[in-house]
């Protein structure tokens, strides 16, 4: 997924705000490309909502709506409110990190057929379902939430609510079976970042499998030393 997609993404599931929000609907409006995708992914995403306790209007409001914007454009537009409706429902029944991941999880049916190229074995061999991991915050109400996607060996880290102090980074790290712990990167407080997974974890992750969160100086651990202090870890679940 691209730089484009994932703004797409989130600007769809409503998650930008201020500056960036005006932004994407500027970008919408002048960019026919960027539109589309705003659009493919507010139709993929919009079936969610069934799962959501429903709070829909009467029929009687649509009828009138209808109504007041007269015979010629009425239908289409409300049609388009309806989905609207539908899509707010969803995005307020999560969290913003569960949201993109799930963005991140509809992909693969999104890009479709065109311009795929079949694996080969190898990487047939490693292909397994996504899985999540939660972990909480000791002493905060927030959580780092993370997916891995196999298509793709990207580990999605969200720490929406998360904040920098300015003196220390917090660093990923994978418990292998065996050896010694490998970092997959530093946490990026109060967004969600796609971290690249090396060959070597990606073969060993399983339902289980641990991960650890250090404080580190700014940076991240520094070479030739120790890891810092754990402060939360958590495991995968298969989805």
């Amino acid at each position: 997924m691209n730089a484009d997609q994932l703004l797409a993404a989130e600007y769809a599931l409503g998650l930008l705000e201020g500056e960036d929000l005006l932004a994407a609907r500027a970008r919408e409006s002048a960019d026919p490309a960027f539109a589309r995708d705003v659009a493919e992914w507010q139709e993929r995403l919009a079936p969610l909502a069934d799962d959501i306790d429903p709070r829909m209007p009467r029929e009687e409001v649509w009828q009138r709506i209808e109504a007041e914007l007269g015979a010629d454009s009425g239908n289409a537009q409300v049609v388009a409110l309806r989905r609207s409706l539908r899509r707010w429902q969803w995005a307020g029944g999560l969290s913003a990190a569960a949201a993109i991941a799930l963005a991140f999880l509809a992909l693969p049916q999104l890009i479709g057929p065109a311009g795929e190229t079949r694996p080969d074995p190898a990487t047939e061999r490693m292909a397994r379902a996504p899985m999540t991991a939660t972990m909480p915050i000791g002493g905060t109400p927030l959580n780092l939430d993370f997916t891995y996607l196999p298509d793709d060996r990207s580990l999605l880290v969200g720490a929406v609510g998360l904040e920098a102090d300015g003196v220390h980074d917090h660093e990923i790290w994978f418990v292998p079976p065996e050896g010694e712990l490998v970092s997959l990167g530093v946490v990026t407080p109060g967004e969600v970042v796609a971290h690249s997974v090396p060959e070597s974890v990606a073969r060993t992750l399983h339902d289980g499998s641990q991960l650890l969160l250090t404080r580190e100086p700014l940076g991240g651990k520094p070479e030739d030393s120790a890891a810092g202090p754990v402060v939360a870890e958590a495991e995968f679940a298969t989805i």
